[in-house]
């Protein structure tokens, strides 16, 4: 595997592991090493923030938080240092996903979160390995062939779903 940056996964709790462990089998599609963690901006906001201040040094190169109901986790590590943060807000809650959804979103100027759609840890985990890809051009072919790929068995099923010109 080349000497490529890690990616931190980061769960506010244990409940977001069944949908989150989908990124980390992209990410090892992909050869990306990568962390998975449980931290919490509420329950262990210091050794969140001890994390998120050390990421950098630490190799790290993106950072997944996933968190549900109030999900100020994105927020928190966006806060504690300057590497793309990418929020996945998770379902559940009073409104089904939607607080945390709108919490990851709506942050303050100059600290930016990436957000993907409720539950939507496979496209945080391709979107982890897109801005990784920026440098590292084996990467980016790696993210063009799936890309292919994915248009090509697309446009197989496509094919099949189309009528039968003969039988008409």
């Amino acid at each position: 595997m080349p000497n490529r940056k890690k990616v931190a996964i980061i769960m506010g709790s244990d409940s977001d592991w069944p949908v989150v462990k989908s990124a980390c089998g992209v990410l090892k599609d992909f050869d990306v090493p990568f962390e998975a963690h449980i931290l919490s901006a509420h329950r262990t906001p210091e050794a969140a923030a001890a994390f998120a201040k050390s990421a950098r040094a630490n190799g790290y190169g993106v950072i997944l938080c996933a968190a549900g109901m109030a999900a100020h986790l994105a927020g928190a590590f966006a806060a504690n240092n300057t590497l793309p943060v990418v929020g996945i807000p998770m379902k559940g809650g009073a409104m089904d996903g939607l607080a945390a959804l709108l919490a990851t979103k709506h942050l303050p100027s100059c600290f930016p979160v990436a957000t993907v759609a409720l539950n939507g840890a496979k496209n945080a985990a391709y979107l982890a390995v897109a801005i990784l890809a920026v440098a590292d051009d084996e990467l980016a072919a790696k993210l063009d062939q799936i890309r292919t790929d994915t248009a090509n068995a697309n446009a197989k099923t496509n094919a099949a779903l189309a009528p039968d010109d003969a039988a008409n």
